[in-house]
């Protein structure tokens, strides 16, 4: 894929929706290439998220780049990002931090007050939480909302969640809390290591 491809990253509305079944597709093969677990969505969540302008899309012209999406759990006094993807074209070009970054910002803007999460097996994604302020945290420290939990259902590695009773999975839980009173330390700190 040339370099020179302009790539906007933007929320999603209900005209994506013709990007769903390629955003299903991507994330599916990504999970077969891993080798790791990442939850099924079915074409209907994912159009519904665009529709509540809930997600993020990244489009090269009219081409498929990326995509990713928030959603609130327990009563809106947690969010999720959920589902980073970048479709293989366009790897390495820096899309996936942009799309976090807007998915990270949109969770921001609609609930100010939560406590935002992620769950996560890749180190990139791990790399850009701690970034973003996020840090590693027990299972119990997120949502108890059953309905998040039957999300991870459609993961391969849902039996070992299952088995250690929502204690450990392959996934490294992550949080950014806005009330968090040693946050702004950690992201100065975080500022001034990549002055150096």
């Amino acid at each position: 894929m040339e370099q020179e491809t302009e790539i906007d990253v933007m929320i999603a509305d209900a005209s994506h929706e013709v990007y769903v079944d390629i955003i299903l597709d991507t994330i599916e093969a990504a999970a077969k290439v891993r080798g790791t677990g990442i939850a099924k969505r079915t074409h209907e969540y994912v159009a519904q998220k665009m529709i509540e302008g809930k997600a993020v899309i990244a489009l090269a012209g009219d081409k498929f780049a990326g995509f990713s999406y928030i959603e609130s759990w327990g009563n809106k006094q947690y969010v999720t990002t959920s589902g980073l993807i970048v479709h293989p074209d366009f790897r390495g070009l820096g899309i996936a931090k942009r799309i976090k970054d807007m998915t990270f910002q949109l969770a921001r803007m609609r609930w100010p007050k939560a406590k935002i999460f992620s769950l996560t097996s890749g180190a990139a994604v791990m790399k850009m939480n701690t970034e973003l302020g996020y840090v590693p945290v027990t299972f119990s420290d997120l949502t108890d909302d059953e309905s998040f939990w039957r999300g991870c259902n459609g993961c391969v590695n849902h039996d070992i969640l299952e088995r250690t009773g929502r204690k450990y999975c392959i996934c490294t839980a992550m949080l950014f809390d806005p009330a968090d009173p040693h946050r702004a330390k950690r992201e100065a700190d975080e500022r001034n290591k990549n002055n150096k």
